[in-house]
């Protein structure tokens, strides 16, 4: 078993030792599965929207638990050496996900806004700050709180309960990391088995479909499974060698095969126990995946693929806020033009209310069009709000690391009794002085900050 937290947090612009793996093709299936839910979640009639595949697409969420618990493991399970290592985990995640969860959010709150402030636009819907959309529940949506059980349903930017889950799962696996370290893996493990008991006794007529109330608990299911089937990718367990292990026409069928099955899976499982079933699907497809061996992994390294799967997180937090304002506008438009294009209809034995045009035509082109705006408003977001704060808050995380070792390294020399090891932490080599700090502990030096910044 791979083991984490044994290793010290590295300097600022150095490499961890490790193998920088990227598996592309894993973030080309992020880019797939959010597209996917986003149609899922789309109110429009039509043979797409009908599909199994679609209307179980929530549980495509939960290949983004798994993943996201073996990139977390391969990315900081070794850094997290310490409680600096631990807060730089932290920040770093915020840096990546808070940013456009707060953005995402804020367009939500000035739509409310706006529609208090012209009566015209309150339409048939609730009044304005009113249900999921209080100034209550928009505090436990700033505070990442809206998917671990304190609400009573979904709140503001219905999706983004499965950020808060996560926020709340990173924080957990640091903790148990630095708790455990060698003997993280008897936690991960123990997760894997308790949760999906948890799930099944506390979501008894949605299965897995668990969000703001047992959304935590979906979460730290599919992330502990993730890290532990990295764990296993990382020793070779999973990796066949040979001939076998090098055919790239058996490396295809598996591919293929494993694309059968989860998509078998999602359109059977989705409303029954089996539902439960679906990190360790989503696990599978994974481990062939991770491998990058195949044709279907050749295609998915195509530049398009590669870049939905960069688009992936806008396209989650982006989608309900596009589709709401297009089903504003097409009451707005029926009600300009007499053509009524949102109505109640029945999909798959639900009630929706959206665009129930019973025209296959319009039901594939407005369903394009909705995945267009999506993919539209995702990159205006990565470019505008995530890579921004992404490179911000890796700057200032450098910074302080950097800060940190300098002054270590400046306390080793004038204390005794101390030194620095060769990656600035401490080592106590005497039993010695207790004696006070010098002022000059305390100076700034900026150019050692800015030798170990670069």
């Amino acid at each position: 078993m791979a083991q984490y937290g044994t290793g010290a947090c590295p300097d600022p612009g150095q490499d961890t030792g490790r193998p920088r793996l990227r598996f592309e093709t894993l973030d080309s299936w992020r880019g797939i599965c959010a597209i996917l839910v986003a149609m899922m979640h789309f109110p429009v009639s039509g043979w797409l929207a009908e599909t199994s595949i679609v209307r179980g697409g929530y549980l495509f969420v939960d290949y983004f638990f798994v993943l996201s618990g073996a990139v977390i493991a391969h990315g900081y399970g070794d850094r997290i050496a310490d409680g600096a290592g631990y807060l730089r985990f932290i920040a770093l995640r915020l840096g990546r996900i808070y940013p456009l969860h707060v953005a995402v959010l804020l367009l939500f709150v000035a739509f409310e806004a706006l529609r208090l402030a012209v009566p015209a636009l309150h339409g048939d819907g609730a009044a304005p700050f009113t249900e999921g959309n209080t100034v209550d529940t928009l505090l436990s949506s700033l505070l990442m709180l809206n998917g671990v059980g304190v609400e009573k349903q979904l709140v503001w930017n219905g999706p983004s309960w499965s950020i808060s889950s996560e926020f709340w799962t990173y924080v957990l696996f640091g903790g148990v990391v630095l708790a455990l370290r060698k003997r993280v893996w008897l936690a991960l493990a123990a997760a894997v088995v308790v949760c999906p008991i948890l799930l099944a006794l506390g979501s008894t007529t949605h299965f897995m479909d668990t969000t703001y109330d047992f959304g935590l608990v979906r979460c730290i299911y599919g992330f502990s499974l993730g890290a532990l089937l990295y764990a296993f990718f990382r020793r070779g367990a999973m990796r066949p060698s040979g001939a076998a292990g090098q055919s790239a026409v058996l490396w295809t069928c598996l591919e293929l095969g494993t694309v059968i099955m989860v998509g078998v899976f999602v359109s059977l499982a989705a409303r029954n126990a089996w539902s439960f079933a679906a990190p360790f699907v989503f696990g599978a497809a994974l481990l062939v995946f991770m491998h990058e061996r195949g044709a279907v992994s050749r295609l998915l390294r195509m530049r398009f693929f590669l870049w939905l799967g960069t688009l992936s997180y806008g396209i989650y937090m982006f989608h309900i806020f596009v589709q709401s304002r297009m089903i504003n506008a097409g009451t707005l438009f029926g009600k300009l033009t007499g053509i009524e294009l949102i109505r109640p209809f029945d999909l798959a034995g639900q009630h929706f209310y959206g665009f129930g045009v019973e025209s296959p035509v319009f039901a594939l082109a407005i369903m394009l069009a909705m995945l267009g705006a999506v993919v539209a408003a995702a990159w205006l977001g990565r470019v505008l709000v995530e890579v921004p704060f992404m490179r911000m808050t890796k700057r200032w995380v450098d910074a302080r690391s950097a800060q940190r070792i300098v002054y270590r390294r400046r306390y080793a020399a004038i204390v005794p009794g101390r030194t620095a090891g060769a990656d600035g932490g401490f080592r106590t080599i005497l039993a010695a002085s207790s004696g006070s700090v010098p002022a000059e502990f305390f100076r700034a030096d900026a150019s050692g900050l800015d030798r170990f910044s670069k």
